[in-house]
């Protein structure tokens, strides 16, 4: 079965079952800050789980582009050495919104796996794995999926704590989470490997194949595991790795997608094919990841995204190097990629050219790099050190712009040994030296040297300029063609340019059809502007007249939360104290984030008064009156100063009423009626002292409060309350139920034990002067202490050892009758029982308790306890 047909089939298969068929987003996501790329199935329903999002579905099924090449998700280190890791993968998924949970979700993914119709695989050659205490999806398996017990492995707390797990998912430290069971395949007994769970797990024999994620809790700050009101499933199918499977192969780069992209890799590098080279693979791996990130709007730069492309091109590049081939061919590889994906993905077709230019220009650019930097360091590594010193590493980084992870790629190939702490003594002399030379010349990232911008943008959204000077890479240029990154400095800007805590604007410089993204707007000298983006159509030169025009939704946006910021800290100061100063403030069109000098958490009550303010400052609609002055003067008007800025002579006050009067150089809104709706959805420490507390404004905090009046429906939905009101009642009667039925299921498995513990007696071994119970039962530490009371108390003759596993964890208790605790103690028995378990304890003569580790071993505990008792009696 190709590739291309097992994507089809199982979007297919789940269409079939009433899923929704939905793209795959983007592989850089939007609106969450805390990814670098999309690295999963449910980012993009991420805020579906979590209940800020409602789609007109409830059930999905996706074919979703990833990227693992940076920040916490990375593989790139291991692509072309693994049979399985990639920087670009696809993740097949079927997901539920609080509609099927694990019955469904487990049967859904072996009907697909083992039907006939579908992927028909040998159900002998098939494994689960499930969360130790997940007895509802063991059952599943066991019981109506018919998986003999031998093959479903249940896996706990593996990782250091409690719920770290290999088979219990999180989100994050907080939020949804829950259970998973895996699915994984067997390759064959020619294959090293074990099962999941044995000391040969890390092999490739057993390889998952499938893992569902059952969303059943929702995870507080305390660790408290909450049950989330819509249990959800989140499942993922590596669609490579099934690949492998349906034809028969062992390593993915087996599979029909890769043997075409290898080939061609051999083709335009001149290399030898062969599966055993790993260039080869690394090659045909990276043009999949590079192809498709620009393909998303992703170009080489110095940082962030731009920065893990930049990095995964130039790997790339010098395996083609390593194979002989010096000249660019890294993107004459991309029609073949088209050929390959370009079905499924239009994107890659419409972008080929684009994709192209890109990967052409970063080549060249870096094809001198990479032959002055090799010779180097081939020259280093002759000298048949087995490490290679640091001062070398740091000259090529540093003088030749030869990158730091190259280097240690390539001598981790030859088994050498970096210094790493040498390179980073080095470093650490280049910043010290780059401090004792700082001149103002130092602060001006551009080296600009012409005249000052002339801001525009307290008045205008559009302005009529010329382009004074371009950048790329931080060099002057004359021109920036389609695809090139770079900066534009003009001699009249609407942008306003990020300070004050407000982040700089975006928009477009248009030239005739010639057109700049602005992404960014920052200074690089006290007046003079530098937008920073992308020409994504034609060419723009120096000289060129343009139109250079801001984006006015975003621009809306930052200025209703600028102008709040002002207005919050003013109710801020009134409700808390004069003591409050501002401490740091970031502006956005998403919030305002304001962090303020308080020694104690917010109280519930004062952040309803400081929004009370703030909404009644809004509400009286005054207008917002900005006056240039000299600083003397706004000393006068009390104005104060709210972002620490460094100011000059003559300032800009801003003033709102008699609500706010602060100096500000940043855009704001005409009247604070324009601002809206104001609330404040987070505040919390980030420092001794320092508290921060995040607003919103406008449709952001419409939206907000839409959420959480659906959230509220859902909640009375629930616990089936009537209204609003009845919601805090019966919530807080079904916790009292729920008490209450804890306590009597407590009560009646106390009595439980104690009739078990009666039994035991009768059962007792007789051994002359004293009757031994010696066994393990099913009960809490709790309930053994009862049960072995109860018995010393039954009988003159009772010697008492009884043991329980609860996960993890074995608990002993001990008891001996008072007229034998002259020959036996409890003590001295727990403690002889404990040892041999893993543990220690102790107690009274009459009664002790211990706990151990080692449950495998409790047989042969019990077992010795009769020699040991009865060498005292």
């Amino acid at each position: 079965m190709k590739t291309s047909e097992l994507r089809q089939k199982f979007l297919k298969y789940f269409e079939q079952h009433q899923h929704q068929i939905v793209r795959s987003s983007s592989l850089v996501p939007h609106d969450d800050p805390t990814l670098l790329f999309t690295n999963a199935g449910m980012n993009q329903f991420k805020d579906v789980f979590l209940g800020f999002d409602k789609r007109p579905y409830n059930r999905a099924t996706t074919a979703q582009k990833c990227v693992r090449a940076g920040g916490k998700h990375n593989d790139l280190e291991n692509v072309g050495y693994t049979a399985r890791h990639h920087t670009f993968f696809e993740m097949m998924g079927n997901f539920s919104f609080g509609d099927y949970f694990k019955r469904d979700a487990i049967h859904f993914a072996w009907g697909f796996l083992t039907g006939k119709e579908w992927l028909n695989l040998p159900k002998e050659k098939l494994l689960a794995t499930v969360y130790a205490e997940d007895d509802e999806a063991y059952n599943i398996w066991l019981n109506e999926i018919g998986m003999p017990a031998d093959r479903i492995v249940r896996i706990g707390d593996n990782k250091g704590g409690r719920y770290a797990s290999d088979n219990f998912w999180q989100m994050g430290d907080t939020g949804p989470c829950g259970p998973c069971s895996e699915i994984f395949y067997d390759h064959g007994e020619e294959i090293w490997g074990g099962i999941p769970g044995s000391p040969e797990e890390d092999g490739d024999r057993w390889i998952e194949i499938w893992n569902c994620v059952f969303m059943q809790y929702n995870r507080d700050e305390q660790g408290n595991m909450n049950p989330l009101p819509k249990p959800s499933v989140d499942t993922g199918m590596g669609l490579e790795r099934m690949a492998a499977v349906m034809q028969g192969v062992h390593s993915n780069y087996e599979i029909d997608l890769f043997q075409g992209l290898l080939k061609a890799v051999a083709r335009e590098t001149g290399a030898a094919f062969s599966m055993d080279e790993p260039s080869l693979k690394v090659i045909a791996d990276h043009i999949r990841s590079c192809s498709f990130l620009i393909a998303d709007g992703v170009l080489p730069g110095n940082e962030g995204r731009g920065y893990v492309l930049r990095r995964i091109i130039r790997r790339a590049v010098r395996h083609g190097y390593k194979l002989g081939q010096n000249q660019p061919f890294f993107h004459k590889l991309v029609p073949d990629l088209v050929k390959e994906m370009g079905d499924a993905y239009p994107e890659l077709k419409e972008k080929q050219a684009q994709i192209e230019e890109a990967l052409k220009n970063e080549e060249s650019r870096f094809a001198q790099t990479l032959e002055t930097g090799m010779a180097l360091l081939e020259n280093a590594l002759a000298k048949d050190s087995k490490k290679l010193d640091g001062e070398i590493i740091f000259k090529l980084y540093d003088t030749y712009g030869f990158p730091y992870d190259l280097t240690a790629d390539i001598c981790r190939e030859r088994n050498i040994e970096l210094d790493e702490a040498g390179f980073e003594r080095e470093m650490e002399a280049q910043r010290n030296r780059a401090r004792a030379a700082q001149s103002f010349k130092a602060n001006t990232q551009l080296g600009y040297e012409g005249k000052d911008t002339e801001f525009k943008g307290y008045t205008e959204r559009q302005t009529e300029a010329s382009v004074l000077a371009l950048y790329k890479d931080g060099e002057a240029v004359n021109e920036l063609a389609e695809g090139e990154s770079g900066a534009v400095v003009i001699d009249f800007t609407p942008f306003y340019a990020e300070s004050g805590g407000q982040i700089g604007d975006v928009g477009y410089i248009f030239a005739g059809e010639n057109r700049f993204e602005v992404r960014d707007t920052q200074k690089i000298k006290a007046a003079v502007f530098g937008q920073f983006g992308v020409q994504v159509a034609g060419r723009l030169k120096v000289g060129d007249a343009i139109t250079a025009k801001i984006d006015n939704d975003i621009r809306n946006a930052n200025m209703r939360n600028h102008s709040a910021t002002h207005l919050m800290h003013k109710a801020l100061r009134d409700v808390l104290g004069s003591h409050v100063e501002q401490k740091g403030s970031l502006v956005t069109a998403e919030s305002t984030r304001f962090d303020i000098s308080h020694p104690q958490a917010v109280t519930a009550e004062e952040i309803a008064e400081v929004e009370r303010r703030v909404n009644e400052a809004i509400l009286a609609n005054v207008a917002v009156e900005a006056a240039i002055m000299s600083m003397e003067d706004a000393q006068k008007t009390g104005a104060m100063m709210l972002f620490g800025e460094k100011y000059g002579d003559e300032v800009r006050v801003l003033k709102m009423g008699d609500f706010s009067t602060e100096l500000c150089g940043g855009t704001h809104v005409s009247r604070t009626g324009d601002i809206g709706l104001f609330k404040i959805i987070s505040e919390g420490g980030i420092a001794a002292g320092v508290r921060r507390v995040e607003a919103i404004t406008g449709l952001n905090a419409l939206k907000w409060a839409q959420n959480q009046e659906r959230l509220i429906k859902d909640v009375i939905g629930e616990v089936k309350a009537q209204t609003e009101k009845d919601v805090l009642a019966k919530i807080q009667a079904n916790a009292a139920q729920s008490k209450a039925l804890e306590k009597d299921l407590a009560k009646a498995k106390a009595e439980l034990a104690v009739y078990a513990g009666a039994k035991l007696l009768e059962n007792a071994k007789d051994l002359g002067a004293a009757k031994l119970v010696a066994a393990q039962i099913e009960a809490d530490a709790g309930a053994l202490r009862e049960i072995v009371t109860d018995l010393t108390g039954k009988s003159d003759q009772a010697v008492v050892l009884l043991a329980a596993v609860n996960g993890e964890k074995v608990s002993l208790c001990a008891g001996v009758s008072k007229p034998l605790m002259a020959k036996v103690k409890a003590g001295d028995l727990v403690k002889f029982a404990a040892e041999q378990i893993g543990g220690k304890g102790g107690g009274r003569p009459d009664l002790a308790q211990a706990g151990g580790s080692d449950a495998a071993k409790l047989p042969q505990m019990l077992a010795s306890i009769e020699a040991w008792v009865a060498a005292l009696i």
